[in-house]
């Protein structure tokens, strides 16, 4: 029989993965990744021999550590494992899966929790950026329970706050990676942007779309799906991230109108699937994208006033709400709203290697 790793399943905002300590999973790098994928059951649509979930929101992974980082808590490793693929990638953070790192390091007894509420710092390693992450603690012990709903969650819980001081470039090493906020592409006009997440947006009108579609009936467009893959392999390049053939970013978002009365409606491929909602990150890049003149996101956004805005971000499953706030009508910082639950505890138990077929 094989032996149980210990882990903790968790959802992390929209998504759900698997929360290790760093010790407890192999450190070399190949061996870790037959351990994933043998643990979720990949590739298979179903990942029916494994905990996956048939779906990349629910086929994540986070490994943590306490930091010996200087004015810094935890080590948080993001990894997504491929659903029908022999992939494990680490070329993206996941704010959602970030929500269970510092209830994850609290009850695993990383950190110590302070009376009321506790903040922590959590070093980021796919983009080397720090957020922090303000969990409640009443009494000094770690709660779930609270009144706080995020669309795409069908049951409250109690509220964590994420805040990112410094995201910009954070894979593409620049804002606007091609230095301009529309460029050309394969025909499009698109913005290329990574505050935090490497996104190209595009307008759905382009791609002959109203941009209310539901998403099973974007996924059943195969036209889209390719013609959208096409213009991601040819942005990647362009924003410093290579042949992205085997990656997971950039993220294509279509932009619309809003629907709902928020800022600018959106339907997001991670990047062959589209999003039941939208991931943290990217929404801070679109909404980046929307306080930047001339953008593809710009000249359709209805922008709040002052400098500290609340921005309502639609997509298929309601809204997400990122609090930006500017200072000389720059970005100083953003925060969003997330709530996380533990699933379960306990042992997970990888099958054996997994061997590509020949």
């Amino acid at each position: 029989m094989s032996e149980g790793i210990p882990a903790m399943w968790m959802r992390g905002g929209t998504s759900k993965g698997l929360y290790f300590l760093k010790d407890d999973i192999p450190t070399d790098i190949a061996e870790r990744e037959s351990f994933l994928l043998a643990i979720f059951g990949s590739p298979d649509n179903l990942q029916i021999n494994g905990i996956g979930g048939g779906s990349p929101l629910t086929s994540k992974v986070a490994i943590v550590s306490k930091s010996k980082r200087p004015d810094v808590d935890i080590d948080y490793l993001f990894l997504q494992v491929a659903v029908d693929d022999y992939l494990v990638s680490t070329s993206q953070n996941c704010g959602n899966i970030l929500a269970g790192i510092a209830p994850f390091a609290i009850e695993r007894g990383l950190i110590k929790p302070e009376k009321d509420k506790t903040s922590i710092k959590i070093f980021m390693e796919n983009s080397s950026q720090v957020a922090i992450a303000t969990v409640e603690t009443p009494d000094g012990k770690l709660t779930y329970k609270g009144n706080t709903f995020i669309d795409g969650v069908t049951s409250p819980s109690a509220p964590i706050t994420l805040e990112f001081l410094d995201i910009k470039g954070s894979l593409c090493g620049a804002l606007l990676p091609s230095g301009n906020p529309t460029d050309e592409v394969n025909g499009y006009s698109v913005t290329m942007i990574d505050n935090g997440m490497p996104c190209v947006i595009i307008e759905a009108t382009q791609l002959g779309l109203e941009g209310n579609e539901n998403v099973e009936e974007l996924e059943k467009n195969s036209v889209l799906k390719e013609t959208l893959e096409v213009l991601r392999l040819k942005c990647g390049k362009i924003m410093n991230l290579g042949d992205v053939k085997e990656k997971t970013v950039p993220k294509m978002t279509i932009v619309s109108k809003p629907l709902q009365n928020g800022m600018i409606n959106t339907r997001t491929f991670i990047p062959h699937r589209c999003h039941q909602s939208i991931g943290v990150f990217g929404a801070i890049s679109v909404v980046t994208a929307c306080l930047i003149k001339d953008t593809q996101a710009n000249s359709m956004s209805i922008i709040p006033r002052g400098e500290k805005k609340l921005c309502s971000i639609e997509h298929p499953s309601g809204q997400m709400q990122v609090l930006a706030e500017l200072r000389d009508e720059k970005i100083k910082s953003t925060a969003i709203l997330r709530t996380a639950r533990k699933l379960f505890d306990g042992m997970v138990f990888p099958d054996g290697e997994t061997v590509k077929d020949i």
